[in-house]
C-alpha cells in the first residue's frame, strides 16, 4: 500500500495582452507588420472593432482593398461601426491604440500526477505514473498550452487565423474560440527504471 505518490498542481495566470492591429499599412512605411488600430474612448464593449471605407471628394465610397490609384483619391476614412471600441486606421491615419492594450484570456489550471514505486531491490526501483494535464477538461482558449500563454511568434502571426484574431473589423476579432485550441485535457503514462 506504500510508495504512492500524488502531485496536484494548480496555477492562474493573467491574461496575456495583446496589441490590436489594422492589417493594412496604415503608417505607409511599405509594410503592414504590427500597425496599429484606432481606439475610440466612446466605443461600446473592448471585443468590438470595426473596418472602414474611404470617401472621396466628390463622395464615391473607396474599399480599402482598392487598388492604390484608388486609394489616393480619399479624402476621409469612415467607419462601419461608429460605435465600436476599435477602428481600423485607414492609409496615412494617426493611430492612438497603445501596445498590449486588449486581454486575451486568463489561465485556469489543475493538473495531476500520480505515482506507484515498485522497489525490486533495495537499489533498483520502477516507478509507474499517470499524468492529466488540464485535469477536469475545462476548455481555456489561449495561445500557447495551459502550462505556459505565449502570444504567437512572428512567423506565425500572419497566418490568417491568427492575424484576423488580432485585426479589427475580422469576423474572429477578440473571439479565441475560433482562432485558439481549447487545450483539451492530456493524459500520459510513464515508466522509469531506476538502477
Amino acid at each position: 500500500m506504500g510508495n504512492w505518490e500524488i502531485a496536484p498542481i494548480y496555477f492562474y495566470e493573467s491574461p496575456e495582452l495583446f496589441t490590436v492591429q489594422s492589417g493594412i499599412d496604415s503608417n505607409l512605411n511599405g509594410d503592414a507588420a504590427g500597425d496599429r488600430a484606432i481606439a475610440n474612448p466612446n466605443g461600446g464593449p473592448s471585443n468590438t472593432s470595426s473596418s472602414v471605407y474611404g470617401l472621396t471628394r466628390g463622395g464615391a465610397v473607396v474599399p480599402v482593398t482598392a487598388p492604390t490609384a484608388q486609394i489616393d483619391t480619399v479624402a476621409a476614412w469612415v467607419a462601419t461601426n461608429p460605435g465600436a471600441r476599435y477602428i481600423q486606421a485607414g492609409y496615412g491615419a494617426v493611430t492612438n491604440v497603445g501596445r498590449n492594450t486588449l486581454p486575451i484570456r486568463p489561465i485556469n489550471n489543475l493538473d495531476l500526477t500520480l505515482l506507484k514505486r515498485f522497489n525490486l531491490t533495495e537499489r533498483i526501483h520502477i516507478d509507474f505514473s499517470g499524468e492529466a494535464l488540464n485535469l477536469f477538461n475545462h476548455p481555456q482558449f489561449i495561445p500557447g498550452t495551459v502550462d505556459q500563454a505565449q502570444l504567437p511568434s512572428n512567423s506565425t502571426i500572419f497566418t490568417p487565423g491568427v492575424h484576423s484574431f488580432v485585426t479589427t473589423g475580422s469576423s474572429t476579432f477578440d473571439n479565441p474560440e475560433a482562432t485558439f485550441s481549447s487545450n483539451p485535457r492530456t493524459l500520459l503514462i510513464t515508466a522509469k527504471l531506476y538502477w
